[in-house]
Parts: C-alpha cells; sequence; structure tokens
C-alpha cells in the first residue's frame, strides 16, 4: 500500500505505523463533569468500520509526522491524507 505524503510523496506503508482511529485527535477535557467515563471511552472503545474510515498513522521511518489518512477498509483505497496537525487545528485542537 502507498501513502502519498503531503510534503515526501508517495511512500511505502512499511515506513508508517497505524495507530488507529483518527477520532483520538478529540482528547476529552479533564476538567468536565464525566472526565473519567470520557477518558475510558477514549482509551478502550474503538469503532471498527467497513469502508471509509479516517485513520492516524505515523511516519515512523521518516518525517515522523502523524497524518490522518482517509481510507476505504474493504479495498485499502486511500482517498485523502492529511497532516494530524493541520486537522487538528482545522478542527479547532490546538494539539
Amino acid at each position: 500500500m502507498i501513502i502519498n505524503h503531503p510534503l515526501l510523496g508517495p511512500r511505502d506503508a512499511a515506513e508508517f505505523v497505524y495507530l488507529g482511529d483518527a477520532a483520538l485527535l478529540h482528547r476529552p477535557n479533564k476538567d468536565d463533569e464525566n472526565a473519567a467515563q470520557a477518558f475510558l471511552e477514549y482509551q478502550y472503545l474503538r469503532d471498527n468500520p467497513a469502508g471509509v474510515h479516517r485513520e492516524l498513522w505515523y511516519h515512523e521511518q521518516g518525517d515522523r509526522s502523524w497524518l490522518v489518512v482517509t481510507r476505504n477498509t474493504l479495498t485499502h483505497e486511500i482517498t485523502d491524507v492529511q497532516l494530524a496537525k493541520d486537522v487538528a487545528r482545522a478542527e479547532g485542537r490546538s494539539r
């Protein structure tokens, strides 16, 4: 599988580490009233969809960047790749 890195161009998926659902960018607020439950769900509950899914990938064998990869889990077709920091900023997160 080839991941088209936004800065470095096409790279083999072997250079990356898959880290799961891109929803991990939305870390719960520790000061919320239900923070314990929110962190439990954040840490342990994951979607495992069949079809289009946004995922976090880490470029371990390259520039060590975090990417949000939109991929069809049935066909492995990648339709979008963005730097995770850009996605977080666009969604109002500072991480």
